[in-house]
């Protein structure tokens, strides 16, 4: 995908999400190796991402993203996922 001077590739998604996607990929996978369980491997990279969050947005955008998640959970769009 191409990158355009505002930042955002031409699907609208930062430039770099799909950079930070592979580095958090590979913390997964060296977490796992280190006989991390995956509720705890889970639960660290949620919280850390609700601190990115909430640096980076008001806390009605924070609630807007969490009820997004939240809708989307409801609406079985993770049961087709590898558990």
């Amino acid at each position: 995908m191409s990158q355009h001077d505002d930042g955002f590739d031409e699907s609208g998604a930062p430039a770099d999400l799909s950079h930070a996607g592979a580095v958090v990929d590979k913390a997964i996978e060296y977490m796992a190796s280190q006989n991390i369980g995956e509720l705890a491997i889970a639960s660290a990279l949620l919280g850390g991402a609700m601190g990115m969050l909430s640096r980076a947005l008001s806390e009605d955008a924070v609630i807007q993203v969490l009820n997004n998640a939240i809708s989307s959970v409801r609406a079985g769009e993770l049961r087709n996922r590898d558990h």
